[in-house]
């Protein structure tokens, strides 16, 4: 039997916040995406909600209106709950240590950990900003678990070979090296030239 679903034409990722620290990068990973045309799904976390207000200027409501569509955390019945649902794959940007641990041992309890695994086990591109420092073991387990479950860590280390002249510089950086793993074709300041 073939399947005679469409594949959608724009490319569909799912971006997932979590109650760490950079919302920043949240914020900027949503408008490449959207200069970008990837249609994006927003999950953000009620730690996030939270943490959003004593870090930054940037409110629930601005983080919405950088995406397509937005989902409750608690809505496990939402359309990138399920495998069937296309997307080019997930990044959980930024991703608490709590979220971590959920997705690297396949727990499934709100919609960010459930889509993370779906990502997983669709053998799509998962890509989590692990915003934690220092670690200790568990943190570090739960990485290589993750790792070798098929997902990338990707923690937020400044580059400063593009010679930031700003944190804004520093996050535009690492939010495009984010959207490089998707293979998309995303202006990269400083990237490496071919003679």
């Amino acid at each position: 039997m073939t399947d005679t679903t469409p594949i959608p034409a724009r490319k569909h990722i799912i971006v997932g916040v979590t109650g760490a620290s950079g919302f920043g990068y949240s914020a900027t990973v949503l408008e490449i995406l959207h200069d970008l045309g990837i249609e994006t799904h927003l999950v953000i976390s009620r730690s996030a909600m939270l943490a959003m207000g004593h870090e930054t200027s940037l409110t629930v409501h601005d983080l919405k209106a950088l995406a397509d569509h937005t989902y409750d955390n608690r809505d496990i019945a939402a359309p990138v709950a399920s495998g069937s649902f296309r997307t080019a794959g997930m990044i959980v940007v930024p991703c608490s240590a709590k979220t971590l641990a959920e997705i690297a041992t396949g727990l499934g309890g709100n919609l960010i950990s459930r889509a993370a695994d779906v990502v997983l086990k669709e053998r799509r591109r998962l890509v989590v900003m692990f915003r934690e420092t220092p670690l200790h073991l568990g943190h570090c387990r739960n990485m290589v678990q993750l790792t070798e479950m098929g997902g990338i860590v990707m923690p937020p280390v400044p580059a400063f070979y593009p010679r930031p002249q700003s944190i804004s510089d520093i996050i535009c950086h690492t939010s495009a090296r984010i959207i490089d793993l998707f293979d998309l074709p995303v202006d990269l300041p400083g990237r490496w030239k071919e003679h």
